[in-house]
């Protein structure tokens, strides 16, 4: 009898210490909410935080992002001076972040108090890097993004972004980006998100950047910032009910 027990536990120990498979071992680090730990990025990430915490209430835009949205307050500062000093915004760029990053600041309270009518979202550019994830992880992690806002803010409409083109020209990281823009258009419902796509309006007819738009072919310059407005502006305007 003792035997017949000895053969009956081998093969459920058996199972219980098999090693995992490769798809058990991989996760999409895209969608796993991760705070970011170098020094100027967490004072970036504090002071954001912070922003939230001492400003709540309504508002009429915010916007979430990396730091091309951060940039609005460095060399797109006029011309958010010009399109949005008459309205109530709040920019929550935060220069080096991912998709975790932005879905570690929710669970840390960023949207808590916050209402706004409309949030401006692009995000996923860092997470294009080299091998760090693929392209449906990245449009899992933007889609966890837009999940989060519609869950901690049910009133506020999204205006989601393409992702911005980088590079001086076509490249394999620039195609990752265009494919995953294509998938991210889907997610447009017309009642609650909205989707725009202004990446034609950032590149020459060669499909290279110019240098008068994006001096480094990934962050805008006043130039671009005013381009990025300009676009943006007849949909949110239409969003407000202005």
């Amino acid at each position: 009898m003792a035997a017949f027990m000895l053969a009956l536990q081998i093969p459920l120990h058996a199972q219980t210490n098999a090693p995992a498979t490769p798809a058990e071992l991989h996760r999409n680090t895209a969608i796993i909410p991760e705070p970011r730990t170098e020094k100027g990025a967490t004072n970036r990430q504090a002071f954001v935080l912070q922003r939230a915490k001492q400003a709540p209430g309504d508002y009429d835009i915010e916007f979430i992002g990396d730091s091309i949205t951060q940039g609005w307050e460095g060399g797109g500062k006029k011309v958010w001076q010009e399109f949005y000093s008459k309205r109530k915004v709040i920019n929550f760029g935060v220069g080096g972040d991912r998709t975790q990053h932005v879905l570690w600041r929710f669970e840390q309270g960023q949207l808590d108090g916050i209402k706004a009518k409309v949030a401006v979202m692009m995000i996923g550019t860092n997470n294009s890097n080299n091998q760090d994830n693929t392209e449906a992880e990245i449009l899992e992690g933007v889609t966890a993004i837009v999940q989060q806002i519609r869950t901690r803010q049910p009133d506020t409409k999204i205006l989601l972004l393409a992702i911005f083109p980088r590079g001086k020209t076509f490249s394999a990281q620039r195609g990752k980006i265009l494919q995953v823009n294509e998938a991210l258009a889907r997610l447009e419902d017309g009642k609650n998100i909205f989707y725009l796509d202004i990446c034609p309006l950032l590149i020459e007819n060669d499909g290279s950047i110019s240098k008068s738009i994006m001096p480094d072919a990934l962050h805008p310059n006043a130039t671009g910032y005013r381009i990025w407005a300009n676009a943006m502006e007849p949909k949110l305007k239409q969003l407000l009910g202005e």
